[in-house]
């Protein structure tokens, strides 16, 4: 597998030079074109009321207005790209839903790039939904850049948070070439306190074998967790200063809202390195 297209999401806020920094620089890395979307905001029926006369006038400037600050996101975006030189990449600016039109695209890509959500941004609800709706829905590896840090170093110490589960098997197949580039991997499986030893289990030792095919040569680390998992898996990226986490994204639904697992709700609150998920 390789990263042959990358999808960052733009937007206004101050973090998306991070963001936008970051993908840049695993663009260059792994060879890739690297895709800039950025949501305008503008509902997908308001071209069509924009025609039907004066009574429409204020929904027409506002759609107007969110193109042009959308216009101004790409021109940042292209600009950032020009000071560090060449690379194979494009801009889309996407009316309707921002969740949708981010989805949209990167249902195409092989990795998408989001950030972490801010509850201080001067965003509306529907983007601080946005990480955790592109990370459940996209069908594909989705990076989230914490909302403070500078990122400018390589992601060249990687901690795996593997339990044999779908979601971590996802995860882990979606970060191969991250993992291929990294100097360190340690996969890291965690049970509750006194219960069965899960780095022994045939799931483990299938996952060593399978990575060393893959050119990768793994630390496995069994720890016992009395408190929070999420806690203790931070703890542990702190304690071996990973560049990244890769770990399987989990929700659930409860009548019309999306829900996240405690683990992924926790990791995606208080990370302070960048995530790599999947679901």
């Amino acid at each position: 597998m390789t990263l042959s297209t990358i999808a960052v999401h733009l937007d206004h806020t101050e973090r998306c030079e991070a963001r936008t920094l970051l993908a840049v620089r695993l663009a260059r890395q792994h060879g890739s074109h690297l895709l800039g979307l950025v949501p305008t905001g503008v509902p997908s029926e308001a071209a069509a009321f924009a025609q039907t006369g004066d009574a429409v006038s204020l929904v027409a400037a506002a759609a107007l207005y969110q193109r042009r600050r959308a216009e101004a996101v790409a021109h940042v975006f292209r600009c950032r790209l020009r000071e560090t030189g060449p690379l194979p990449c494009e801009i889309r600016l996407a009316d309707g839903d921002p969740v949708e039109a981010v989805l949209a695209h990167g249902h195409a890509s092989d990795l998408v790039v989001v950030g972490q959500a801010d509850r201080q941004a001067a965003v509306d609800a529907r983007a601080r939904q946005l990480p955790e709706e592109i990370m459940l829905h996209a069908g594909r590896a989705v990076l989230i850049v914490p909302r403070a840090g500078r990122f400018e170093g390589a992601l060249s110490r990687i901690l795996v948070a593997w339990d044999g589960g779908r979601e971590a098997a996802l995860s882990v197949s979606g970060a191969l070439p991250l993992l291929r580039a990294a100097n360190t991997v340690t996969v890291v499986s965690m049970r509750e306190d006194g219960g069965a030893d899960s780095a022994g289990t045939p799931s483990a030792g299938e996952l060593d074998g399978w990575l060393l095919r893959h050119g990768i040569r793994a630390v496995f680390d069994c720890s016992a967790v009395a408190g929070r998992t999420g806690d203790a898996l931070l703890a542990h990226a702190s304690a071996r200063k990973a560049d990244l986490i890769v770990m399987g994204g989990f929700g659930h639904a409860r009548s019309r809202e999306r829900l996240l697992g405690g683990v992924t709700h926790d990791v995606l609150a208080r990370t302070p390195i960048p995530v790599l998920m999947a679901h």
